[in-house]
């Protein structure tokens, strides 16, 4: 089974979720864009293997990404974290923060790839600042942090651009770099289809990189919150996949309730 049981909270060190992605198990998650503690503490009791907490397309920083770190302290579901861009001074804050595990968005070559992995390790390995009493390391008590730490960080990069699918066997080479992740929206948007992610030529480049990253050695994600859709992504060998959002469950459920109560 993936992970531990509802009952295990997940640690970070030694990162299971890291090492249950890099071995291809297949990992149900969803994605957290209401920048609340309360409906992260929420998803966390339910037992997603993993919960996104967005802070590209949502109003989180730190200030607001701790309070939900916080709150899935007691769950089973790991926490990510995608930050706003590939930026080597706020991934750096982020894992000072407490974050282990990370969805870098739009990562469009190797060389990106290898900023994002070089952005969440020490040196020799990469160009992470150091902060020797920070929240990361439980303010200095993890007393061999950073001996240990380079090895328990996750990184995941999104594909969401031709060009990212033209280099998808050049960025799954990268050292460090975990696994891949489509963001199907702005890669329907790439190929000229603005909102229709099902497009057969969105599709087929969804299907090139799956298979891509099957032949690496690699395992490769995507967004979908229609049922359907991710039960065609996993048959397709994804095995990191967002099944739902607490915003769409939200509005979804009122959705529901209001036309029962109030019908058209």
């Amino acid at each position: 089974m993936a992970l531990s049981s509802p009952h295990q909270p997940y640690q970070p060190l030694p990162n299971s979720f890291r090492a249950d992605v890099k071995n291809g198990e297949r990992l149900i998650g969803c994605w957290a864009s209401l920048a609340s503690p309360i409906t992260t503490e929420l998803l966390g009791t339910v037992g997603f293997d993993w919960v996104l907490l967005d802070a590209e397309h949502a109003p989180n920083d730190e200030l607001t990404l701790i309070p939900q770190l916080m709150a899935l302290k007691d769950s089973r579901s790991a926490p990510i974290v995608r930050p706003p861009s590939n930026d080597n001074v706020i991934i750096k804050r982020m894992l000072d923060a407490g974050f282990f595990n990370f969805l870098i968005p739009f990562v469009d070559s190797a060389d990106d790839a290898r900023r994002a992995v070089a952005a969440t390790r020490y040196p020799p390995h990469g160009i992470r600042g150091v902060s020797v009493g920070q929240r990361g390391n439980r303010y200095g008590s993890v007393t061999d942090y950073l001996q240990v730490v380079n090895d328990n960080i996750c990184v995941i990069v999104q594909i969401e651009s031709r060009a990212a699918v033209a280099a998808i066997d050049e960025i799954l080479a990268v050292e460090g770099v975990d696994g891949v992740f489509i963001g199907p929206s702005d890669l329907a948007a790439a190929y000229g289809h603005l909102g229709n992610a099902g497009h057969a030529d969105v599709q087929q480049a969804i299907a090139h990189v799956f298979e891509r990253a099957k032949a690496a050695g690699k395992p490769s994600g995507i967004l979908a919150h229609v049922q359907q859709d991710a039960e065609r992504y996993l048959g397709m060998g994804a095995t990191l996949v967002s099944v739902c959002a607490d915003m769409g469950l939200l509005r979804s459920g009122a959705l529901n309730v209001r036309q029962h109560f109030m019908p058209a």
